[in-house]
């Protein structure tokens, strides 16, 4: 079964779609910490506010999550789904991040090199660094376009498996071992971001 974590922020109808379209059986759509602990894969898609994420600790999700990817369990966060596996974001100072990975996410800087930069990041943008022993970006070729929409970012690190250059360079996917995070939405990333959902549930 894998379990997509509704808390009541995330792009859920296009996401399972693009799962049930991959042929993942047992897709259930729940806010239940039991379903999270059964599940064999987890996703937690995710738009709009980081503070939205409180509501996985009010839930009891958020033990959950830690115990199951503990055990190993595959775990895709996506959007903010990726920010939240980090420590927090300054766009909610006072909501924490699961930590799985260390560091703030961080607003886009509103002016670089000189000039007055957009936010937010909104449209297609390419995959770069691709990190050769990524399970989840298997496949997928350097440069490749994804399609993001988001205005905090996270920072570059030894756990990133891609970068994207907007204002600098941003993880826009991050993996160690079974815990998987994608800035972009696969959802609505064509042929790219459905190898990477692929690569997923294949795991």
């Amino acid at each position: 079964m894998i379990a997509v974590i509704d808390y009541k922020a995330g792009n859920l109808t296009s996401v399972v779609k693009a799962l049930k379209f991959l042929d993942a059986r047992d897709v259930v759509v729940t806010q239940s910490p039991d379903d999270v602990l059964r599940a064999e894969k987890i996703v937690l898609p995710g738009v709009g506010h980081f503070q939205a994420t409180q509501l996985l600790k009010d839930l009891g999700l958020t033990e959950a999550v830690r115990e199951a990817v503990g055990r190993g369990v595959p775990f895709l966060g996506i959007c903010v789904g990726l920010q939240w596996l980090y420590e927090g974001s300054t766009e909610a100072p006072e909501t924490d991040g699961l930590g799985h990975f260390a560091s703030q996410c961080e607003r886009f800087p509103a002016v670089y090199e000189g000039a007055e930069l957009k936010s937010p990041h909104v449209g297609w943008n390419s995959l770069e660094k691709i990190r050769p022993d990524s399970r989840l970006l298997r496949g997928v070729a350097e440069g490749a376009f994804v399609y993001f929409t988001h205005s905090w970012r996270a920072p570059v690190s030894g756990d990133t498996a891609a970068v994207t250059n907007y204002g600098g360079a941003f993880t826009s996917a991050v993996e160690r071992d079974n815990v998987m995070g994608v800035q972009f939405h696969p959802e609505k990333s064509a042929d790219v971001g459905l190898r990477v959902l692929r690569n997923f549930v294949e795991l």
